[in-house]
């Protein structure tokens, strides 16, 4: 399997995805993909044999011994101790990886299960179908927020929306309770109902009940619309995202657009490979991103040739799901002048992962290895992009069934002739 650097949503996660997971549950801030050697690291790292010959032989390497006592006196104690034997050893090695990175304070740098490795990996290769409710998820803060419903979905005709918090499921309260927890709970087969009780802003806490169903996660869709304006929605940057795009250009530009609309809104992220494809059909030259790693050194990664829409008018529509992958290409293309943005400041992800699997088939890690700047220098991780022109989608648009930013776009194409 290749190895992918995953831009991980904090939303997002995840990003997902994130991370992206199963049953349509898809972390947001999943990202990218580096087929270069990361810069060397400057400590005394114990080497993969050194630690692989240790393993053998159910010892520690001789340089942590000292530092890992405590760790191995704690784990013959629960294995004498504790009330419930036999214990589960394999659950308690888990969760010493979970535990370990989460006192990183990252919430990027994480461990994915056998199961959630094997089901992010098929999210973004676009290789199946999932079974839950159909969104987008964060699930790194105090409660599992949706980053966005997918269309089509249970979540989207339940009127879920951004920024939403799921605090309670099946009338149980979901305070304090880790997000991947409460996101294996939305989970699902295809035909049952779950309640799910949310938090949003501004109104009192409520209760909707959706029917779980089996989702094919959309790539991309295209149609162009009046006044010979070509209209483009990318969802995910899953692994064909660039091949896909490209394939709506050239039958967009077929039939010789003026102006053309990418649609980023509620797009959470995905392989950064997939963010420079992408940029790349509407950039002819250029930085489009820089990573940046921990003793300052950037790596930029420039624009490659032959995109097919580098001259037509271009506008970006965002919003506060546009996350990670979504932010590159934005931020790229507000940077180097290419296009406007429309919509409001996006989600604010900014880092980049790396995943390495783990021996004996026991998962992944995800480890946060750098952060990436626009080609502007400008970091946006925790902060997002700000659009050229600020407009909101009120609830009485979303009742009037109105996209201002849409037509925003629109006009804003249609002024350029």
């Amino acid at each position: 399997m290749k190895l992918r650097n995953l831009i991980l949503l904090a939303m997002v996660c995840l990003i997902l995805l994130a991370g992206a997971f199963s049953g349509g549950f898809i972390a947001g801030r999943l990202f990218p993909t580096r087929q270069a050697a990361l810069p060397p690291l400057e400590l005394a790292t114990p080497s993969t044999e050194q630690i692989s010959a240790a393993a053998a032989t159910a010892g520690t390497p001789e340089e942590l011994q000292e530092l890992f006592k405590p760790f191995w006196q704690a784990w013959n104690l629960v294995q004498k101790q504790y009330v419930e034997q036999p214990v589960d050893q394999e659950a308690l090695m888990r969760g010493a990886i979970r535990g370990m990175l989460e006192a990183l304070g990252d919430p990027h740098t994480t461990y994915l299960d056998p199961e959630e490795f094997k089901t992010l990996n098929t999210a973004l290769q676009g290789e199946e179908t999932y079974e839950g409710i159909g969104a987008w998820v964060d699930p790194s803060g105090d409660y599992l927020m949706i980053i966005s419903p997918m269309p089509g979905s249970p979540a989207e005709k339940a009127g879920l929306r951004t920024g939403d918090k799921i605090i309670g499921i099946n009338g149980e309260d979901m305070t304090g309770v880790d997000g991947e927890v409460v996101r294996k709970k939305v989970l699902g087969p295809a035909g049952t109902k779950v309640i799910l009780t949310i938090a949003r802003e501004g109104v009192e806490p409520f209760d909707v009940e959706i029917t779980r169903a089996s989702i094919k996660v959309p790539s991309i869709e295209s149609r162009m619309l009046d006044d010979q304006i070509g209209y483009v929605r990318l969802f995910i940057f899953s692994d064909d995202a660039g091949k896909e795009l490209r394939e709506a250009l050239k039958r967009l530009m077929a039939e010789k657009p003026v102006g053309l609309i990418l649609d980023l809104r509620n797009n959470g992220g995905g392989y950064l490979d997939s963010a420079v494809e992408v940029a790349s059909e509407f950039i002819a030259k250029g930085v489009i991103v820089y990573e940046e790693y921990g003793d300052g050194t950037r790596k930029p990664l420039e624009a490659r040739k032959g995109g097919i829409a580098t001259e037509i008018p271009l506008v970006v529509l965002v919003n506060e799901g546009s996350a990670s992958a979504s932010e590159i290409v934005a931020g790229a293309i507000q940077d180097l002048g290419r296009g406007k943005l429309v919509g409001v400041k996006t989600f604010g992800k900014g880092s980049v992962q790396m995943p390495s699997t783990l021996v004996n088939n026991q998962g992944a890690v995800r480890i946060t290895i750098a952060r990436w700047l626009t080609p502007d220098g400008r970091t946006i991780h925790e902060t997002g992009l700000e659009p050229d022109v600020a407009i909101e989608i009120t609830p009485e648009d979303l009742q009037a069934n109105r996209d201002p930013q849409l037509d925003k776009a629109i006009e804003l194409l249609k002024a350029s002739q």
